[in-house]
């Protein structure tokens, strides 16, 4: 089973590095990330985390406050502090942490910091959060994405999602009147998502199939999809998708 892991830095490139490393052990899946304390309180309450990777300070909400937030809930996931700094380590095991890890992480530490969780799951078996989406447990996947807008942190909707995008190395969800920024790769939404309605169309996007208005035949093979969007936005088919696409539709 996978660990369904929350990383939590206020600095990008410290997630980043973060979901680098974690990537490199297969019982670890990352399925966020959040920048500050109230963004990651407001995913912790929504999705079923079983491993939280905290760093400490951060604007507003500290990581200690936080960490005792997640205490008071009825089931919180277990907690690694993450730190540039020493001296927080009394503080950090008086609100329960698993371990407590200083930046530079050395994989081979964070590793080890993996196999300490591991042993505790198999003591004590995964936390279960008071999930407000049941589909997860009855299908072992959410319908609801993390995205943000206007500083908030919100959960879109499959059903509601038109096609996700690639803009200038940042992801993009496309509802019919609106767009979200999402933390996910979209290699990760492509996992995500219902695989019998979404579609990877492009290299830079995936449609869901369901909201294609019209399919447009463009140069060299490709196509065009028209969606519906307020816009009528127009998705582009790649050459090596296009066939795959025929061959879903019965063109």
């Amino acid at each position: 089973m996978k660990i369904r892991t929350l990383i939590v830095d206020d600095e990008y490139p410290a997630r980043q590095e973060l979901r680098f490393l974690l990537g490199e052990i297969p019982e670890i899946e990352v399925v966020g990330e959040a920048a500050t304390a109230s963004e990651a309180l407001a995913l912790i309450r929504a999705v079923d985390y079983s491993l939280l990777f905290l760093d400490i300070e951060m604007p507003g909400l500290s990581g200690l406050e936080l960490a005792k937030e997640i205490n008071a809930l009825p089931h919180p996931p277990y907690v690694v502090f993450v730190t540039a700094y020493d001296e927080y380590a009394l503080k950090a095991f008086e609100v329960n942490a698993v371990d407590y890890l200083l930046k530079p992480i050395e994989p081979k530490r964070l590793k080890k910091t993996v196999e300490k969780v591991k042993k505790l799951i198999q003591e004590n078996g995964l936390p279960k959060g008071e999930d407000a989406f049941n589909s997860y447990r009855l299908t072992g996947r959410l319908d609801r994405i993390p995205a943000e807008k206007g500083g908030k942190t919100v959960l879109v909707g499959e059903q509601d999602i038109i096609f996700a995008y690639t803009e200038q190395d940042y992801v993009y969800l496309k509802t019919y009147e609106d767009r979200y920024f999402t933390r996910f790769t979209l290699k990760e939404l492509e996992a995500r998502l219902n695989p019998t309605v979404f579609f990877r169309c492009h290299r830079c996007f995936i449609v869901n199939l369901q909201k294609v208005k019209e399919i447009i035949p463009f140069f060299n093979g490709t196509y065009t999809l028209v969606v519906e969007d307020k816009e009528k936005s127009e998705v582009p088919v790649s050459r090596a998708q296009a066939k795959k696409l025929r061959k879903i539709l019965g063109l």
